[in-house]
This record gives structure tokens, C-alpha cells and sequence, in this order.
């Protein structure tokens, strides 16, 4: 009888699937989102990135881009004045993720109506549970 044998790729596709489903929640939710997509190619200021999430508090936009920085996905440079002053911006990691994110909204463009017909076609279903 024959076993087979993991090679190293098989740890590292377990280890790449296991990060990404611990990564996920933080970079795919509603402020990561907006917050990257604010940052694009700019490097903007605390204050300033603020201003430009419209709705998010200060505690918020605190753990959120402590997420993001932890995950490799914004760079945080602090700079030695009085006050001090903390920039952020995306790194090439968060470049791409933010390329990503702009063909998912592409995506829901391109296909807006279908997906509001089927939101239609289910609200009038009495949208079944499963099962």
C-alpha cells in the first residue's frame, strides 16, 4: 500500500489558506475598504484620512489601520516634530489589494442590474431559508 507524501508546497498552500482566513475579516470589511481605498497612491494624515472615511470614529480608524499595518497593508511613518505627525500610506501589498477591490466594484457595475433583479426575485420569493 502506497501513502502519499506532503511536499512543501502542500505546508505552504495550508499556511497561505490559514492567513488568509485569519487576514480576511480585517482587510474585507466596510472601513479597511473605505480606508484603503482613500489611501490609493497618496500618503495622507491621520487627521486627513479621518476627514476623507466619512462616519468613522477616532477608535475605529485607530484599529483599523493598526490592522492594516500588522497585515503589511499600510505603512505608518511617524515623524519627530511637535506634535508629532503620523503618516500613512499603502504599501505595495495594499496597492494591489486596492486594485483588487476597484475590479470587485468594476464587477458590480458591470453587472448591477442583474444583481438588482435578483434582489427583487428574492424579496418576492419570501426569501426561503435553506435547508
Amino acid at each position: 500500500m502506497e501513502t502519499e507524501q506532503a511536499g512543501p508546497g502542500d505546508a505552504d498552500a495550508a499556511r497561505a489558506d490559514s492567513l488568509a482566513r485569519e487576514i480576511f475579516p480585517g482587510v474585507a470589511n466596510k472601513w479597511a475598504l473605505l480606508i484603503i481605498n482613500a489611501l490609493g497612491a497618496r500618503t495622507l494624515r491621520f487627521t486627513e484620512l479621518k476627514a476623507e472615511v466619512e462616519g468613522i470614529s477616532h477608535k475605529m480608524l485607530t484599529q483599523t489601520l493598526r490592522g492594516l499595518e500588522r497585515d503589511g497593508v499600510v505603512h505608518r511613518t511617524v515623524h519627530a516634530t511637535v506634535p508629532p505627525r503620523v503618516d500613512y500610506r499603502l504599501t505595495t501589498a495594499g496597492g494591489e489589494l486596492r486594485d483588487t477591490v476597484n475590479a470587485m466594484c468594476t464587477w458590480t457595475r458591470r453587472h448591477l442590474a442583474e444583481i438588482e433583479a435578483a434582489r427583487r426575485r428574492f424579496a418576492r420569493s419570501g426569501a426561503r431559508n435553506p435547508g
